[in-house]
């Protein structure tokens, strides 16, 4: 037996040395034929990387060594054309091979997917034997088997044709090989052929099916009869879900896994949530009573999220259900990031201890975008989790859509995971066999190679979109089936009587026990864990209850700033630094001294260092911001010599928190989410996003709406995430100066998100450095500016970081502005302030005094009056900004400014000096915009 192998069943608990030959010989059967060892043996066996580089450099087990040698044998002899063989049996041959071969690709095609029968399944010439010169007379010839895994070196081609068929074309549909990587490939045949689909299963693996599928229908036929009418989004027609998901969760626990996560839609999701997650029933039905369980706004029941442990035979597993509203696909980004974070908290780089599950609708994963960029994460440095396991509950319509022909361009809904090469396995859902086979096999992938996998169970849905619906209005042969159809438990537990597996009596007794438990509200998951013991669960209690104005010392003493600054700009030798780079580096080395003024992108890195000298982790990425968008942090340097990079904040000092920073694939609606879900995991620290331009963040506005700015109200869920979204008018068009304040400003309301326009490199600071360091987790949109990076009026000093706060609201800073003589009083947010105090310098004004408001929500009342009030001469109030006069702050913060106005100013009302309204944010021409920005600019001043 080769080494490795040896050494991985040693480790194994139930392994002892005197029973290696015993299990090398139930190894050498399970190679010949899978089904002639016990299923748990075959579980064993199938979890073992055989196939994996690891393992085929060793020196081979004698049998595997020469199944391996026949396979090159076979190979070699048939990879050569028809035209050099000679006799009519050798040619013959290639072409028995080339059908082999059709049946992998194209058998799908034939397989019987559907329960109601009324999928068209056209004719595949590939699969004919005419369309490869073959004829009935050839049925009983003996050919080679080739490349296949079905344990005879030569059979008869009608055997062979029908253990194809019983491989490829009957309850499961495979496509795996558009796969290019044939290491996954051969993996995926042995699998699949060695059993022909068919695993033998024994009679406890196939009684717990049964009561699995008595819960699911149990459930939903209870919820039936005692809320007739209410709108459940029932499991009725796809109850093998709960199988799947049990068994998904169970061997994922054998394989080391600690935590999975599950994000849904609301297709099943109640079932899900009381058969797999353990919730209580009885909390579910005061639910559906309409009783407040939470102290939030709440949500409807199907779109609540739950967790819950279990006990697997590898420990125990914390599940968790992630919340998600009806934009359906938006959760699955959103699981990819909590995942992340799980990972990282548990340092699983390769994901073996936290597993992600996303459950789509097959309308929805056909439809939405967010599916693709997905699938595009999947593998990329900065969001891979280790493979995730998405099912498709297929109930072939959606909403009310039915026709291929109306709800995509491809044959099958799945076929947008082809693009990352996932394997995909489409099974009856009336077969509950083949869902658990294509189940342990897509799970054993996932941890073979870390990638993707697509199970697209093909099934229905009993009672229509929901509960409401009479779906024979739109789908009337469809229902016409379904109303005549036995439900997949019924079919199943005939079968399991029928065989003799289990008595009808037995199968009668889960269907009232079932019942029973629901009566009583007992838990129906019999693995739960009641009183979990684990450490799987992240400590929010820190950030609970925290109130707006809880302070935090962002001050940092002056000589461990400079310690700091030194680390940072210093470079190893060996590194050869692009020109301007090093010039910023050198410029920054000055400012560490004190001989120049800090410019912005020095002020922002130096809060990512000290925070992470502080023990805070740090994750940022964005579209460009390793150097940034605009040229300006260069925290990532590149050699120029070979290309490679390093990062100063990543090598601070040994053992520092994590500090990640990726620049993001092209994607704003994905990666948003993937963000947010992972600062909804991982509370401690600073987890930013960076748009490219603040106007891209329309292309994530679901994430923003259903997600950041309302998901503590609706789910009770904290986050800390910070946006960082680039804003300014710069004559750059329309397309390249708006964040789309006013929509964030509209979205506010009960102290959800914090709005920030700093304006000052000591500004950006602070407010970085506060968002970490006060407990207070809630998201920070950050308006960050362009044109300001290397204005060279926004600039601090080390002392301004060094000492201080991040300041809500500005006071007038020119000495030669005296109170009492001021006349006029501007208030703005951003860069339009430079304008405004260089212009109000050109006119030679000293009646005029400039307040800036930094934050703008919350809004921050006693701030404002306190720099207000020494201002007792005021005769006209001006509020100015660079946006149209519908979009920016005015109209969503009006109101706002003037409790405190009309308190210090009865008799003044302020008034409006910017751009007129406008449906586009900005021009795209660069004269209009001079031409707009002088304009509102005196009118600020003089008008």
């Amino acid at each position: 037996m080769h080494e490795s192998l040896m050494e991985l069943l040693w480790s194994t608990s139930h392994f002892s040395g005197g029973n290696l030959e015993y299990v090398e010989g139930l190894f050498e059967s399970y190679l010949v034929d899978p089904n002639s060892v016990s299923e748990e043996w075959r579980k064993c066996f199938d979890q073992l990387p055989r196939v994996s580089e690891e393992y085929s450099t060793d020196v081979p087990h004698s049998v595997i060594q020469e199944q391996f040698l026949q396979l090159s044998k076979n190979q070699n002899r048939f990879q050569v054309s028809a035209a050099n063989v000679g006799s009519d049996h050798e040619q013959k041959q290639i072409k028995v091979l080339q059908l082999i071969n059709a049946y992998r690709v194209r058998g799908h095609q034939h397989a019987s997917l559907d329960p109601l029968g009324l999928q068209v399944r056209h004719k595949v010439s590939d699969l004919e034997l005419g369309y490869h010169q073959l004829t009935g007379a050839d049925l009983d010839t003996e050919f080679n088997t080739g490349s296949l895994f079905f344990n005879k070196e030569t059979m008869k081609l009608s055997d062979i044709i029908a253990d194809l068929n019983k491989t490829y074309c009957d309850s499961v549909g495979y496509e795996y090989m558009h796969i290019v990587d044939t290491q996954e490939k051969r993996w995926l045949q042995q699998r699949i052929e060695s059993v022909k689909s068919h695993p033998d299963f024994e009679s406890d693996t196939r009684t717990s099916l049964l009561e699995r599928l008595t819960a699911a229908e149990g459930l939903e036929k209870y919820l039936a009869s005692r809320y007739p009418g209410a709108k459940r989004f029932g499991l009725e027609g796809a109850e093998s879900l709960i199988p799947m998901m049990n068994e998904l969760i169970q061997r994922s626990g054998s394989l080391g896994a600690k935590e999975v996560v599950i994000g849904m839609a609301h297709r099943g999701r109640l079932n899900v949530l009381v058969n797999t997650l353990g919730k209580n029933p009885k909390d579910l039905f005061d639910e559906f009573e309409g009783k407040k369980l939470v102290n939030t706004s709440g949500d409807v029941k199907y779109h609540q999220g739950f967790s819950s442990n279990v006990m697997t035979e590898g420990g125990e597993v914390h599940i968790a259900l992630s919340f998600n509203p009806s934009h359906l696909e938006i959760v699955s980004p959103v699981v990819e990031g909590s995942v992340r974070a799980r990972q990282d908290r548990r340092a699983d780089p390769q994901g073996k201890k936290v597993v992600p599950i996303s459950i789509h609708g097959d309308a929805a994963f056909a439809g939405q975008g967010v599916v693709m960029e997905t699938f595009q994460m999947s593998q990329t440095r900065a969001y891979k989790t280790g493979g995730t396991i998405h099912i498709v509950i297929n109930n072939q319509v959606g909403f009310t859509t039915n026709r291929q022909e109306d709800s995509r361009s491809t044959e099958y809904c799945t076929d947008i995971a082809k693009m990352v090469q996932a394997p995909i396995f489409h099974v009856n859902g009336d077969d509950p066999e083949a869902v658990l086979f294509v189940t342990q096999l897509a799970l054993d992938y996932r941890y073979e190679f870390g990638r993707d996998v697509v199970i697209d169970m093909v099934c229905y849905r009993r009672r229509g979109h929901n509960e409401t619906d009479e779906p024979s209005g739109t789908q009337p042969l469809m229902y016409s089936v379904i109303n005549k159809l036995k439900t997949t438990r019924t079919q199943y537990a005939d079968l399991l009587v029928n065989k003799g597996v289990i008595d009808k009596s037995v199968a009668d007794k889960m269907v009232d026990e079932n019942r029973q438990d629901l009566d009583d509200g007992k838990h129906t998951v019999k693995s739960l864990v009641l009183e979990s013991q684990t450490g799987s669960f992240v400590d929010w209690t820190p950030y609970l209850n925290i109130e707006w104005d809880a302070g935090a010392d962002t001050t940092y003493p002056l000589a461990k700033l400079q310690e700091v600054a030194r680390k940072l700009t210093s470079i190893p030798d060996g590194i050869v630094v692009q020109r301007q780079v090093q010039k910023i580096y050198e410029d920054r080395d000055k400012m560490s001294a004190g001989a120049l003024p800090l410019n912005w992108g020095y002020a922002e890195t130096l809060a990512f260092a000290t925070l992470l000298e502080q023990g805070y982790p740090i994750r940022i990425t964005g579209q460009d911001s390793g150097r940034g968008t605009f040229s300006h942090r260069h925290a990532v340097i590149h050699n120029q010599k070979d290309g490679n990079s390093y990062t100063p904040l990543k090598n601070l000092f040994e053992g520092q928190p994590q500090m990640d920073l990726f620049d993001s694939y092209l994607s704003e609606e994905a990666v948003l989410a993937f963000e947010y879900g992972y600062s909804t995991t991982a509370p401690k620290g600073l987890i930013i996003w960076e748009a490219q331009f603040g106007d891209f963040a329309n292309g994530a506005q679901v994430v923003i709406d259903q997600f950041i700015t309302s998901g503590e109200h609706k789910w009770g869920r904290l986050c800390g995430l910070t946006m960082l979204l680039p804003h300014g008018y710069e004559g750059q068009g329309p397309e390249h100066s708006s964040a789309r304040l006013e929509r964030f400003l509209q979205l506010c309301a009960e102290y959800n998100i914090q709005v920030c326009v700093p304006t000052t490199p000591a500004q950006i600071y602070h407010i970085l450095r506060r968002q970490a360091i006060r407990p207070l987790r809630r998201p920070l949109i950050i308006m960050s500016p362009k044109s300001l990076l290397r204005h060279k009026q926004a600039t601090s000093t080390l002392e301004d970081l060094s000492e201080g706060s991040f300041q809500n609201v500005l006071p007038e800073t020119s000495e030669n502005i005296v109170p009492k003589n001021v006349k006029r009083l501007v208030i703005c947010s951003g860069k339009i302030y430079y304008d405004l105090i260089n212009r109000r310098e050109a006119l030679e004004k000293d009646d005029i005094a400039v307040i800036r408001l930094e934050q703008l929500y919350p809004f921050p009342y006693e701030d404002f009056r306190e720099v207000l009030a020494p201002y007792t001469e005021v005769e006209t109030l001006v509020w100015c900004q660079e946006e149209p006069k519908n979009q920016g702050a005015w109209h969503a913060n009006r109101h706002r400014m003037n409790r405190i106005l009309e308190e210090l100013y009865p008799q003044l009302k302020i008034r409006f000096a910017g751009r007129i309204s406008s449906a586009a944010p900005a021009a795209g021409y660069m004269s209009i915009h001079v031409e707009e920005q002088e304009a509102l600019v005196n009118d600020a001043l003089v008008g």
